[in-house]
C-alpha cells in the first residue's frame, strides 16, 4: 500500500501551522488591556481616596456617552450609506468594457466585502467618537446652563446663550456636517464601484436608486449648511478678526443679513433636491446649487467687502462708534473691569520735608526683602540638610504679629531627593525613607538684621516662631510644588518607623516617623501592588519589604495639578502659596472659569497676557496658550500639605459658569461661608487674573469711543528694569494706603507707561493700578473691599519718571555708581532687588533693595543698601529709613520698618572696630580705601607672576579692607563721602534678579 505524496518539496522543512500566532496576538491584547485597566483603576482609587470620585465618574461617563453617540451616528450614517448603495447596485452595467474593469475590482473586494462594510464605518466611528468626546464640557454646560441675566446689544439674547448654547449648537452642526460629507462620499464611491454611477462619453449615468440616495444626502447636507449659516449670525458677535471684537458696522449691516439669506436659500435648495428625487428631474437642484454658490460668494464675501471698503473706511470713526462703545462695555464687563475706581492723581515730583507723614503706615510696611533673591539666604540659613530645598521664588503673605499686620516672605522647606549622595540614591531611600519636607520658614518683609540677613518670624528645626511650633501646627510637608513623583508611607500600629523625619539638631542626629494621615490609596494588597508597579513601571514597588499591608502611595502631589485634576473645568493660577492655618500648612490655589465666547469682548491669549520676568525665569508656572474673553476667579482651593486633602470653595458664587458646573458636580464645591477665619485672612487677589486685567486695562481704561478709536491714550505695562530681557515687570504684593483709603491694605500693584510701539516708549508714569487683596478675617464673611481695583491716572504733564527711568537714574548716578563699584570689589556680585512703585508723599516713590553676594557655593545675598527715588532725586543708604530721610531733605516725616538699624554696622572677622571717640570716621574710610587699593594692586601683580598663594592672601586683605570701608561709611551716614581714587567709574548695569 503506497503512501500519499508529501505536498512539501524534497529538502524543505514543513512549516508548522498552529495556534502560536493567534496566541501571541491574544496575549499582546491582554497585556495592553491590563495596562490600560491598571491606569484607569489607579485613577479610580485616587479619586475615591480624595473624595472626588463623582468628578471622575461624571466626566468619564460624559465622555463615554458622547463618544458612543458620536460613534453610533457616524457608524450608522456610513454603514447605511454603503449598505443602501450596495443593495441598489444594477444587475447589468451599461458598458461592457467598464463592466469588465469593475468586475475585477468587485472580485478582489468580494472576499473581504463584509469586513470592509463593517470595518470602514467602525473606523470612521472611532475617529468621530474621539473627536466628539473631547467636547464634553460644551455638552455638559448646555444641559446644565444658567442665565446671566444680561443681554447682548444686537439680538437681545441672554449672554448665557453665547457661552453655553451656541458653542454646543455649533459643535453639533459641525459634527453632523462632517457625518453627511463622509457618509455621502462613502455612498458615492460604493455606487460607482458597483455600477450605479458611471462616467461616460455622453455624460454621467446614475441609476434611479443612486439619484434618490444622492438627493437625500445633498438635502441633508444643505439643511445642515443652512442651520450653520443661521448660527453664524449669532457667532458674528464673537468675531475677533477686526480691529475691535464683536459685530461691527459691516457685520451688522451686511454679514448678518446675508447669512440669513444664505440660510433660507440653502433650505430652498434642499427642498429642490427632495423634489428632484421624487420627479427624477435634476435641472432645478443643479441650478439652485449653482445659485447658492454664487450667492454665497457675492453676498458672503463681495458685498461685505464693498460695504467695508467704500462705506465704512471713509467714515469709520462715525459708523463704528456705536459698535466700539459696545466692545468697550462688554469687554470691561467680561473681565471684571466695569467696577474699577478711577482717580486723577496729580503727582508731584518735588520732595519736601515731612512729606511722608500722611503715609506713615505705608512707609513702615515697605517691603525690603525680594522674594526672588532671598531664596538662597533661606537655603543657606534654614536648609540644614542637603535633602531639603526652598523654591526659586518665595511668596509674599501677611500675618498678624503682636496685634499688627506684618507683610511676610514665606516658604516651606520641601524635600529634595536629588540632594542625597550618590550612595544613598536607592529606590528604598527615594520612595520609602525620604518622603517629606519639614516646616515653614517666614521672615519680615520690611526688616532685616544689621548684617543684611532676613529677620525670621518662623524658623528652625523643630519649627519655632510666631506662626506656631511643632505642637501647634503640623510641620511635615508631604504635598508641595517640588515633591517626589511618589512616596510609600504608613505602617501597622507598633511597627518601627522607616521615614526620615527631621534632624534632631543642626549638628547631627535624625528622627524617624510614620505617616498617620489618609493621603493616598492603599497599596498593601498584592493586586494594588501590581497595578501601581505597572503605573510607575517599578518592580521594586512590587517586591520591596518596605511596602506593607497598611502602606499608602502618595502621588499627584503638586497642589496646582491636584486642584486641576479634581476640577477639570478650571484654569488654575500659576502660583500656589502656603499658609499656616488652623494648625496645618495649606496651599492656597486660585481657580478661574473662563470662556472665549462672550459677545463683543476682546480676546486675550492667557500665555501672553500673564508672561513676565517671573514666568520667563521659571519661578511661576505659565498659563496655557489659550484664548479667553471672559474670566472670573470663581474658586479658591486649599490643599493640605500633610495629607493632600483638597477643599474647593465657590468664591464667586454669582458666576453663571460656576453655577452651571455646580450642577454638573453638585457635591464638590463648598460655599465660601464655610471658609475658616484663618484661611480667609490669607486669601489674596490672584496674580494671573490681575495680569490679564492690567493688560486689558491698558487700552480699556478709555471709555470714550472716539478716543478709543484714535488709540491716543493707550498704555503699556513697563518692562522689568532689573533683568536684561525685555519682559514685563511682574505685579507686586505690598501693604499700602491708596489716596481714597483711610488705612493701609494688602494690595497687588502694577504701573503703566505710554504704549510701547516697536520697543520704543517714553518711560514716564501714566497710571498705577492696585487690587485690594484683604478678604477679611471673619469666618465665611468676605470683606466688601476685597477685589476692588483702583486706578490712579497720572496727568502726562506731571512728567513722573517710570520704573525704567528710575532704574536708569540709579545706575547712572556717579555717587551710587561709585559706591556700587566699591561693593563689587573682592569678587562680589551686586544684585538689584525688585523695584517697588508706590504712591506716597503726594507723588510716586520708588524703592529698590540692593543685595551683595560673594562668590562661592555657600554664599547668599545680604541686603546692604536701599535705593530710593522721588521725581528726579535719589538716595542710597544702608537703611530705607536713612535713605528716605536723606531723600526728603533730612526728615521724611515717617519711619521705615528698618529704622532700628540706623547707624548700626556688623562686626566681622578682619574688621577693625572704630568709634567716634577713637578715630575720625573719614580718616578710617580713607585708610580702608587705601588698603583696598594696595591689596588690589598687589593681588594683580601676584596674579601676573603666577603666585596664586600670594593672590589669595591679598584677596583676604581686600575683603577685610572693604568691610572696614563699609563700617566707616555707615558711621558717616552718607555714601557721598565714599570715594575711591582708583575705582572704576563706569555705570553699573541692571543685574538679573535670578
Amino acid at each position: 500500500m503506497s503512501r500519499p505524496a508529501s505536498p512539501t518539496p524534497p529538502g524543505k522543512l514543513q512549516t508548522r501551522r498552529g495556534a502560536l500566532t493567534p496566541t501571541l496576538i491574544v496575549v499582546a491584547l491582554v497585556v495592553v488591556g491590563f495596562i490600560f485597566f491598571a491606569n484607569v483603576w489607579t485613577d479610580v482609587l485616587w479619586y475615591q481616596q480624595l473624595g472626588y470620585f463623582q468628578v471622575f465618574l461624571t466626566e468619564n461617563l460624559a465622555r463615554i456617552g458622547i463618544f458612543a453617540a458620536g460613534f453610533l451616528i457616524m457608524f450608522a450614517a456610513v454603514f447605511y450609506a454603503i449598505r443602501i448603495a450596495y443593495h441598489a447596485r444594477p444587475v447589468y452595467a451599461p458598458d461592457s468594457d467598464i463592466r469588465d474593469n469593475l468586475n475585477r475590482y468587485q472580485a478582489q473586494l468580494e472576499p473581504v466585502r463584509r469586513v470592509v462594510m463593517i470595518g470602514l464605518p467602525v473606523l470612521f466611528g472611532l475617529f468621530a467618537g474621539s473627536a466628539a468626546s473631547s467636547q464634553w464640557q460644551k455638552v455638559m454646560l448646555f444641559f446644565n446652563q444658567e442665565s446671566f441675566g444680561q443681554h447682548d446689544p444686537e439680538f437681545g439674547l441672554d449672554i448665557g446663550f453665547y457661552l453655553m448654547t451656541l458653542p454646543f449648537l455649533g459643535f453639533v452642526t459641525g459634527f453632523l456636517i462632517s457625518v453627511a460629507i463622509v457618509a455621502g462620499i462613502a455612498g458615492i464611491l460604493t455606487h460607482y464601484l458597483y455600477g450605479s454611477i458611471r462616467i461616460m462619453e455622453r455624460g454621467i449615468f446614475t441609476s434611479r436608486a443612486a439619484q434618490i440616495h444622492l438627493a437625500v444626502t445633498g438635502a441633508s447636507f444643505l439643511i445642515l449648511l443652512g442651520l450653520n449659516f443661521w448660527l453664524d449670525r449669532y457667532s458674528a458677535l464673537q468675531n475677533s478678526g477686526g480691529h475691535w471684537a464683536g459685530a461691527l458696522y459691516t457685520d451688522v449691516n451686511a454679514v448678518i443679513p446675508t447669512k440669513a439669506i444664505l440660510a433660507v436659500a440653502a433650505a430652498l435648495v434642499a427642498i429642490l433636491f427632495i423634489v428632484a428625487a421624487v420627479i427624477g428631474k435634476w435641472r432645478l437642484p443643479v441650478i439652485g446649487t449653482a445659485m447658492l454658490v454664487i450667492t454665497s460668494i457675492l453676498a458672503g464675501g463681495v458685498y461685505p467687502w464693498v460695504i467695508q471698503q467704500f462705506q465704512v473706511r471713509p467714515s469709520e470713526q462715525t459708523l463704528e462708534r456705536k459698535y466700539i462703545e459696545r466692545n468697550i462695555g462688554m469687554t470691561r464687563a467680561a473681565y471684571g473691569l466695569d467696577q474699577v475706581k478711577v482717580e486723577r492723581y496729580n503727582a508731584t515730583t518735588t520732595t519736601t520735608q515731612g512729606a511722608l507723614a500722611p503715609d506713615a503706615q505705608t512707609t513702615a510696611n515697605i517691603r525690603l526683602l525680594d522674594p526672588n533673591l532671598i531664596s538662597d539666604a533661606f537655603s543657606q540659613l534654614e536648609q540644614f540638610r542637603p535633602y531639603y530645598q526652598f523654591p526659586k521664588a518665595l511668596n509674599v503673605d501677611r500675618y498678624t504679629v503682636n496685634g499688627k499686620v506684618q507683610d511676610t516672605v514665606i516658604a516651606v522647606r520641601e524635600l529634595n531627593p536629588d540632594g542625597l549622595s550618590a550612595d544613598q540614591q536607592s529606590w528604598l531611600n527615594r520612595h520609602i525613607v525620604y518622603t517629606h519636607g519639614y516646616g515653614v520658614v517666614a521672615a519680615k518683609g520690611n526688616k532685616f538684621t544689621v548684617d543684611g540677613k532676613p529677620e525670621f518670624l518662623q524658623s528652625g528645626i523643630p519649627s519655632t516662631g510666631v506662626l506656631g511650633t511643632d505642637a501647634t501646627y503640623e510641620p511635615r510637608i508631604y504635598f508641595g510644588e517640588d515633591s517626589p513623583e511618589y512616596s510609600i508611607v504608613g505602617a501597622p500600629e507598633g511597627a518601627p518607623h522607616r521615614e526620615q523625619d527631621r534632624p534632631a539638631s543642626k549638628e547631627g542626629g535624625e528622627t524617624q516617623y510614620t505617616f498617620t494621615g489618609n493621603g493616598g490609596p492603599n497599596v498593601g494588597s498584592f493586586f494594588n501592588k501590581i497595578l501601581y508597579s505597572i503605573k510607575f513601571q517599578s518592580s521594586d514597588l512590587l517586591l520591596s519589604d518596605g511596602v506593607n499591608e497598611a502602606s499608602q502611595i502618595l502621588y499627584e502631589r503638586n497642589p496646582r495639578e491636584r486642584v486641576q485634576k479634581v476640577a477639570p473645568y478650571l484654569t488654575v493660577d500659576g502660583n500656589a502659596y502656603p499658609a499656616v492655618v488652623d494648625g496645618r500648612v495649606k496651599w492656597i490655589v486660585d481657580g478661574y472659569t473662563t470662556s472665549q465666547y462672550y459677545p463683543y469682548s476682546q480676546q486675550e491669549q492667557l500665555s501672553d497676557a500673564t508672561a513676565d520676568s517671573q514666568t520667563t525665569a521659571g519661578r511661576n508656572v505659565a498659563l496655557p496658550n489659550s484664548s479667553v474673553n471672559y474670566i472670573r476667579n470663581s474658586v479658591k482651593a486649599t490643599v493640605d500639605a500633610y495629607d493632600g486633602s483638597v477643599t474647593l470653595y465657590a468664591w464667586d458664587d454669582q458666576d453663571p459658569l460656576l453655577k452651571a458646573w455646580q450642577k454638573v458636580f453638585p457635591s464638590t464645591l463648598k460655599p465660601y461661608s464655610e471658609m475658616s477665619a484663618a484661611v480667609m485672612s490669607h486669601v489674596r487677589y490672584p496674580e494671573d487674573l490681575f495680569k490679564v486685567q492690567r493688560e486689558l486695562l491698558g487700552r480699556y481704561h478709555v471709555t470714550d469711543p472716539v478716543s478709543f478709536y484714535k488709540n491716543d491714550d493707550a498704555w503699556s505695562v513697563p518692562n522689568d528694569p532689573t533683568v536684561s530681557q525685555e519682559v514685563k515687570q511682574p505685579p507686586f504684593y505690598m501693604s499700602l494706603q491708596m489716596p481714597d483709603q483711610k488705612t493701609p491694605a494688602f494690595q497687588l500693584t502694577s504701573s503703566y507707561i505710554p504704549q510701547v510701539v516697536n520697543n520704543n516708549a517714553r518711560n514716564v508714569l501714566y497710571g498705577f493700578l492696585a487690587a485690594d487683596s484683604d478678604a477679611g478675617s471673619q469666618k465665611g464673611v468676605k470683606a466688601e473691599s476685597y477685589g476692588q481695583l483702583r486706578l490712579l491716572q497720572v496727568p502726562p504733564e506731571s512728567q513722573v519718571p517710570g520704573p525704567g527711568q528710575a532704574q536708569n537714574k540709579f545706575n547712572s548716578d556717579p555717587t551710587v555708581s561709585q559706591a556700587l563699584n566699591l561693593l563689587r570689589q573682592g569678587a562680589s556680585d551686586v544684585l538689584n532687588g525688585n523695584l517697588l512703585t508706590l504712591p506716597a508723599g503726594g507723588g510716586m516713590l520708588y524703592v529698590q533693595p540692593v543685595y551683595l553676594k560673594s562668590t562661592g557655593e555657600t554664599s547668599y545675598p545680604t541686603l546692604q543698601r536701599v535705593l530710593v527715588a522721588f521725581g528726579d532725586k535719589i538716595a542710597f543708604e544702608p537703611t530705607l529709613d536713612e535713605a528716605l530721610n536723606k531723600l526728603f531733605g533730612g526728615r521724611s516725616g515717617a519711619s521705615a520698618g528698618d529704622s532700628p538699624n540706623n547707624g548700626k554696622t556688623p562686626t566681622s572677622p578682619g574688621t577693625t572696630p572704630t568709634s567716634p571717640g577713637s578715630e575720625d570716621a573719614k580718616a578710617a574710610l580713607k585708610a580702608a580705601l587705601d588698603d583696598a587699593n594696595d591689596a588690589i594692586k598687589a593681588g594683580q601683580a601676584a596674579l601676573a607672576k603666577g603666585d596664586f598663594a600670594e593672590y589669595g592672601v591679598q584677596q583676604k586683605k581686600l575683603s577685610a579692607a572693604l568691610q572696614r570701608a563699609l563700617d566707616a561709611e555707615g558711621r558717616l551716614g552718607s555714601t557721598g563721602t565714599a570715594s575711591s581714587p582708583t575705582s572704576p567709574s563706569a555705570s553699573p548695569t541692571p543685574t538679573p534678579s535670578s
